[in-house]
């Protein structure tokens, strides 16, 4: 047994040559913990991804907007129950260790999810259906409540000092890469199939959820080799484990504090920045202005892919200048320019205005529907529009149509009537130009560029606000409040408000710019700056 002088420890040896000379193994600790969050958020989010085809397949037919809404609401149910995830395992994590419990919570998440795609629809087994859905994702909602703050509090605990910000900030990457790789699922699949084919009971939208159990596999096999992280074994050796970590965290005011200080001050707001940018973004094209579903998927799926890398320039920013600063900054863009954003995008998509331009209207039998538009009763079929530069296609199953303000042209057979809409047509499956896509995926990626401010410092910064014995814990719950119950419930409450106020299809928005403009304040005066070099206290 090797000894040294002064009562000086191997683990404080290790951890001492740790911070001046960062192992190699940084890297194993970071890939290890990364992928089995990412994975985690994969099997989260492709709920909300499928949202608009499960609430036809788990609740009755009749009022496809309270299914929404319901599936909606069965989507927040797994972010309501975040916080009590992050109490349980939060607990688990600073009394048996890190490792073990972020490897439970990925076996809760992988099974729950491959069992979602098992469950009958309302056709088959009735009420039961939304019910057991509901049962998974509250399981969903309680594993991943406990896998952020062990995976963020693993790879900080094995972190240098001068580089904790960057190192931890592949963690925050790894929800908006679920998010990605979610999306690309689901378009290989949905591409490779019909409509028909992936919305069947039994269809394609399904794939995504089996899927899951085979990239669950992969990250148990590789989390099975990882070792305990180097400070809680040290303390766990010393016999300084927190006995009853919930006490420690929430029953001592000073600590109760930063708890309060770190979700008002700065979870809150990176919350709704985060679910607005990218969650609701994805909603609010599909369901509002009512973009094509592939489409609208690609233009979030480039708007990804640009933004992300910014999470490691702003995480290695952060060891440099703080981490306050780029949050905020984050949230007050948000704050500043969501409507703007949200409203280029109803502007640009306004279908009236497409059809400005009547010279280059022409018409052509029936080929790759774009637009369709499902209220023209009288027409005794849908029609549909398509786009190309200024020139606009419109046609029916076996007519030739032409649009023209409030009145419908039918041509069939070479004879032509006039038919009189019976109310204002809705225009569905929206393709846009190549430029104008280009344009949106711009949009999008400013929105993104917002969360990877918002978000990438914000482990770091957890991770030095407590000390080691209850940081599982501690930053678990501000958190998974913040991101699961403010953030979570932007698509939601967004969809509701904008459901109930119909003649204002932006005021969805005032409750993320609300929230992150109070913690944007909060934050300004109370958040500290300073960074915490020794993490072991």
């Amino acid at each position: 047994m090797v000894e040294f002088k002064n009562n000086v420890s191997f683990g404080t040896i290790v951890l001492y040559m740790m911070n001046k000379n960062p192992s190699k193994g940084i890297s194993k600790v970071i890939f290890s913990s990364s992928l089995g969050t990412l994975i985690e958020w994969y099997d989260f989010y492709i709920f909300g991804m499928l949202a608009k085809t499960i609430s036809v397949q788990f609740f009755p037919e009749g009022n496809d907007t309270a299914a929404l809404l319901s599936t909606l609401a069965i989507f927040a149910a797994g972010f309501l129950v975040r916080p009590f995830g992050a109490l349980v395992f939060g607990r688990l994590g600073d009394m048996i260790g890190r490792k073990s419990t972020f490897l439970l919570t990925l076996v809760l998440m992988g099974g729950s999810t491959f069992l979602i795609g098992l469950v009958p629809g309302y056709h088959s087994i009735g009420i039961a259906a939304p019910l057991l859905v509901l049962l998974l994702r509250l399981i969903q909602g309680l594993a991943l409540g406990g896998e952020y703050g062990g995976a963020a509090t693993y790879v900080a605990e094995h972190s240098p000092a001068n580089k904790r910000g960057y190192y931890t900030s592949w963690i925050q990457t790894t929800a908006t890469l679920g998010l990605f790789v979610a999306l690309g699922v689901i378009m290989a699949v949905k591409s490779n199939m019909s409509d028909a084919s992936f919305t069947a009971e039994w269809g394609g939208w399904r794939y995504p959820f089996w899927i899951s159990i085979l990239l669950v596999g992969v990250s148990i096999y590789i989390r099975l080799k990882m070792s305990e992280s180097p400070i809680y074994s040290k303390l766990k050796k010393e016999g300084k484990t927190s006995v009853n970590p919930l006490k420690e965290s929430f029953g001592h005011k000073a600590n109760f504090k930063m708890v309060l200080l770190a979700l008002f001050g700065a979870v809150m707001g990176q919350g709704v920045i985060w679910y607005t940018g990218q969650f609701y973004a994805q909603s609010f094209l599909e369901n509002t202005v009512k973009i094509e579903f592939m489409q609208n998927r690609e233009i979030l799926l480039w708007g990804i892919g640009l933004a992300t890398p910014f999470f490691l320039v702003f995480g290695a920013l952060s060891d440099k200048i703080g981490r306050k600063w780029i949050m905020l900054t984050g949230m007050l863009l948000g704050v500043v320019f969501y409507r703007p954003i949200f409203s280029t995008f109803l502007k640009d998509t306004n279908a009236k205005e497409w059809m400005a331009d009547k010279s280059n209207i022409v018409n052509v039998p029936f080929k790759n529907p774009v637009i369709k538009i499902d209220t023209i009763t009288k027409a005794n079929g849908t029609a549909f529009i398509t786009h190309r530069k200024n020139a606009f296609i419109y046609r029916s199953d076996t007519r030739f149509i032409q649009i023209a303000a409030d009145t419908v042209f039918v041509g069939q057979d070479g004879l032509a009537s006039s038919i009189q809409e019976d109310r204002k047509p809705i225009y569905t499956d929206k393709i846009l130009s190549l430029s104008l896509k280009w344009k949106f995926i711009f949009l999008v990626f400013a929105m993104i560029l917002f969360v990877t401010m918002a978000y990438a410092p914000i482990a770091a910064f957890l991770v030095e606000l407590f000390p080691t014995k209850i940081r599982y814990t501690s930053m678990s719950l501000p958190y998974h409040i913040g991101n699961g119950v403010f953030g979570g419930l932007v698509p939601f409450i967004a969809t509701l408000l904008s459901a109930s106020y119909a003649n204002d299809p932006l005021v969805g928005l005032w409750y993320p710019i609300g929230v992150a403009a109070l913690c944007f304040v909060i934050g300004v005066f109370y958040l500290p700056n300073k960074k915490d070099k020794n993490i072991m206290d």
